[in-house]
């Protein structure tokens, strides 16, 4: 059996990893046109369904590097208001094993990673434009620059603007979910740093603001300093492997804070998308004059060549269609929004999933059918559970009731900070949706 698959990100990676492993001949097409271009957003936060696929899927060594080149582990999820005073904390579960905690890492080291040893698997400036099924039963990919490739399967895992997608389900659909994102890095300094409430660090913020704007705080420090060596403190196998790995040559990620601004679409200019680096930073603090200075701050000392803006699509459910040898994973199919950070981890699970269906020894098209059937019914419960907590269609964007509501979700919050009861209900519903355990 061959394999396609056009699209070079998480899952597609993920999957070509665990298909070389089994002996499958696999190729990955990728429009970008060298391991570091391409790349939007800072901070992926891996749940235990992503180290799960990335265990069963990557070498054991290439495994265990992922692990030792993440960020510090989250220990605290804090949400605060625009004064910075704390509503809620929430201590993390500590890590019972390499699999079953909360990780975070760099979105470029997570490429770098994946991208190790693939050399003979990817093919770089490859942009996909269609498909055709041929007499024999394969299916051939075209791309913008002539060449053609055939395969037993294609696989789609190129994106939420899918081409693939395009083809296959030209009926599935994207919509706004109402709600625009800013987002940039602050370069990690004892300054930038101390603007945050003690005790905070390390961790993830949760700033929850009037007018229904809210903001992501995040903390990524690294096992290794400015030179690129391993930190002092860091262990003996971990800091043999960040010394030895080569995607570090390509990796120019150092310690950041990550901060991420939404707010209903109407909040924003009509010409945001256009918008860019320090423009979008004074933007940010025009917009948020009551918030504490040390988060106008922080805004400040953002470096603006790492500031965009997202326009925050997710997708509408397709119901199951016939299968056959082509097939979707990721943001392809199932576009989420931010709401529960799971967007990553779908992806990791699709190319677990496929896999497994596809060396399980069934025909091809039953493989694809069986892993489509399972994929649907999971990944558009994440999509449908994330709008509700991210759409611009909540309360607390309204011009009048935002404010009661908003006073509500606080009073909610300070509530569940006192009392034992509701904070095991906040804690176990955390952690529902994220994999602990092999759910």
């Amino acid at each position: 059996m061959k394999v396609i698959i056009v699209g070079a990100g998480t899952g597609g990676m993920c999957l070509a990893h665990g298909l070389r492993r089994a002996g499958v001949d696999v190729v990955v097409y990728e429009r970008d046109r060298n391991r570091t271009d391409g790349l939007h957003g800072y901070r992926v936060g891996i749940d235990p369904h992503g180290s799960r696929a990335l265990k069963a899927c990557l070498p054991p060594e290439l495994y265990r590097t992922f692990v030792a080149t993440c960020a510090r582990a989250p220990e605290r999820f804090a949400f605060l208001d625009e004064r910075l005073n704390r509503t809620l904390t929430i201590t993390l579960r500590e890590p019972t094993d390499d699999v079953n905690d909360e990780k975070s890492v760099s979105r470029m080291t997570l490429r770098q990673v994946l991208f190790t040893g693939m050399e003979d698997v990817l093919r770089f400036g490859k942009t996909f434009i269609r498909y055709q099924h041929e007499p024999d039963g394969r299916v051939t990919a075209h791309f913008a620059d002539g060449t053609i490739d055939t395969a037993d399967l294609l696989v789609g895992a190129d994106g939420v603007n899918s081409p693939v997608r395009q083809q296959r389900l030209p009926h599935a659909r994207l919509e706004d979910a109402g709600i625009i994102a800013v987002a940039a890095k602050v370069p990690m300094t004892p300054e930038s740093t101390s603007l945050m409430p003690a005790g905070l660090f390390p961790g993830i913020g949760m700033i929850l603001a009037p007018k229904g704007m809210a903001c992501i705080l995040h903390w990524m420090e690294f096992p290794w300093g400015e030179t690129g060596r391993p930190k002092d403190g860091i262990g003996g196998n971990d800091a043999e492997l960040i010394a030895n790995w080569p995607g570090l040559l390509f990796d120019n990620t150092r310690d950041y804070l990550n901060w991420g601004l939404s707010a209903s679409t109407d909040k924003w200019p009509a010409d945001i998308m256009q918008r860019g680096g320090a423009d979008l930073v004074d933007l940010v603090t025009r917009m948020t004059p009551g918030w504490d200075p040390r988060m106008h701050r922080l805004f400040a000392l953002t470096d603006p060549g790492t500031c965009f803006p997202i326009n925050i699509r997710t997708s509408v459910r397709v119901d199951p269609w016939p299968s056959d040898n082509v097939t979707l994973l990721g943001d392809a199919i199932h576009t989420m929004t931010p709401g529960q950070g799971v967007g990553a981890n779908t992806a990791l699970r699709d190319a677990h999933n496929l896999l497994r269906e596809l060396t399980s020894g069934k025909a091809l098209i039953d493989a694809v059918r069986d892993y489509e059937r399972e994929m649907i019914e999971y990944g558009f419960a994440a999509v449908e559970a994330s709008k509700k907590q991210t759409g611009g269609d909540q309360l607390v964007h309204r011009p009048v009731i935002g404010r009661v509501a908003l006073a509500g979700l606080r009073t909610f919050l300070r509530a569940t900070d006192r009392i034992p009861a509701l904070r095991q209900r906040f804690e176990a519903e955390l952690y529902a949706s994220r994999g602990t355990d092999g759910d």
